[in-house]
């Protein structure tokens, strides 16, 4: 693979999502597969609802009994029976007869529609709902009116859900009413997450001089479970191929899917991380015309997908949204990579270095559309600049001046419940 520089952020994409594959599929009990994305399509083995039922309490008739009823020359009914969600009734409803059901219970025979008890004479209302002998019934109804009828919501044998499909709550609850109890889905990325660093220290060691603590595997490990991937902590490599190779050994000792790394990948003199991919890997890119996040490495290492961050926390956690969240959704399975994205209205003016720039800002919705402002300095090291932003506003390549006014694309990386 020869290594190419200085590509733009949809050159240095393409090649990433290229380098990348679905994963295998795994079976996972149902209550397990919120989130994941299906392997192979469901097919129903049973209709839904499975029996005609009723979707209002009241009585079960024969809608032709019901031709002359009305408020003020109500019908009287004989009551045969009552009937509860869950029960069978073993009676026949004929000419003049009424059962009184509950809302889900299956409808009995000879009935073909259901009067709510609202339109009848019983007093609902009270508690005890003591079963009448005769009920009297103030308006007609139609075949099939109050009544589910089987495979309303699903037949057997239609396909309900495609290969692909993202399983949300409500795909969780048709796949619980069909009976399916293990669910095919894409195996979950397993992603080594290695920090590369002599400066580096412990969240929990106090500050020493020269010394930083290691925010990015924390940073990282958050982005990483957001995406319902497993984050395999590598812990931290000092400045020496040899420790950066050793932390790898483990990661493919684990079978990791993909290595995402943080630092040592620029030009200096300690930036190991991709001397050692240049020597026991490919590197495919380094160095990628964007702000903040220029010095990126794709490739491999031992034939498991690459990717290095630079070691700045804005800039890793930037360039992970752009890079290594798709890379991660596609591993997945799903086909929607992106994040959302809005037209904006950018309501200061802002300046960029001829990169595409993505400044921290905050969208917000107007009667005449989206406005975004930036959060303030836009230092590759101002965490707090991410924390006040909801969405990342794109400067094209090129551009070096942006005046207030002007419209500008915004990825939403909160959405949409903080724009509105």
């Amino acid at each position: 693979m020869s290594t190419q520089e200085d590509l733009t952020v949809e050159q240095a994409l393409s090649m990433v999502l290229a380098g990348v594959e679905p994963l295998p599929s795994e079976d996972v009990p149902l209550a397990d597969a919120l989130g994941r994305v299906l392997a192979a399509p469901i097919v129903a083995r049973d209709s839904l609802p499975p029996f005609a039922n009723s979707s209002m309490d009241g009585y079960a008739v024969r809608a032709e009994d019901t031709e002359e009823a009305a408020n003020n020359k109500p019908v009287s009914f004989n009551v045969l029976t009552d009937i509860a969600a869950g029960t069978v009734a073993d009676v026949v409803v004929t000419q003049g007869t009424a059962a009184r059901i509950m809302t889900g219970a299956a409808m009995p025979q000879g009935a073909d529609a259901v009067v709510p008890v609202e339109d009848t004479n019983e007093p609902w209302r009270d508690s005890a709902r003591r079963l009448p002998e005769t009920v009297l019934i103030h308006r007609s109804v139609q075949p099939g009116d109050y009544v589910r009828p089987i495979g309303e919501d699903i037949e057997a044998g239609h396909q309900v859900l495609d290969t692909g499909h993202v399983l949300r709550p409500q795909e969780i609850g048709v796949l619980a009413a069909l009976g399916v109890s293990i669910v095919p889905v894409h195996r979950r990325p397993r992603v080594g997450l290695l920090a590369t660093g002599d400066e580096l220290i412990a969240v929990e060691q106090p500050l020493q001089p020269g010394k930083i603590r290691n925010s990015n595997s924390y940073a990282q490990a958050a982005q990483i479970m957001t995406l319902g991937a497993e984050p395999i902590s590598l812990g931290v490599a000092g400045d020496r191929e040899s420790d950066v190779r050793h932390k790898l050994a483990l990661g493919l000792e684990q079978e990791v899917d993909l290595f995402v790394s943080s630092a040592g990948v620029s030009v200096g003199a300690y930036d190991v991380v991709k001397a050692v991919l240049e020597k026991e890997g490919n590197i495919g890119f380094w160095r990628v015309r964007m702000r903040p996040g220029k010095p990126l490495a794709f490739g491999d290492y031992h034939g498991v997908p690459y990717l290095g961050l630079p070691g700045n926390p804005v800039s890793a956690m930037v360039s992970f949204e752009r890079f290594v969240r798709p890379a991660i959704r596609k591993m997945a399975g799903f086909s929607g990579l992106d994040r959302p994205e809005v037209s904006v209205v950018l309501k200061e003016e802002i300046t960029s270095d001829g990169r595409e720039t993505y400044v921290r800002a905050v969208v917000r919705r107007t009667a005449d559309g989206y406005e975004a402002v930036s959060t303030g300095s836009q230092g590759s090291n101002i965490l707090t600049s991410l924390v006040k932003a909801n969405a990342l506003v794109i400067i094209p390549k090129g551009v070096r001046q942006v005046e207030a006014g002007t419209v500008l694309r915004a990825l939403m990386i909160d959405w949409p419940e903080t724009v509105f």
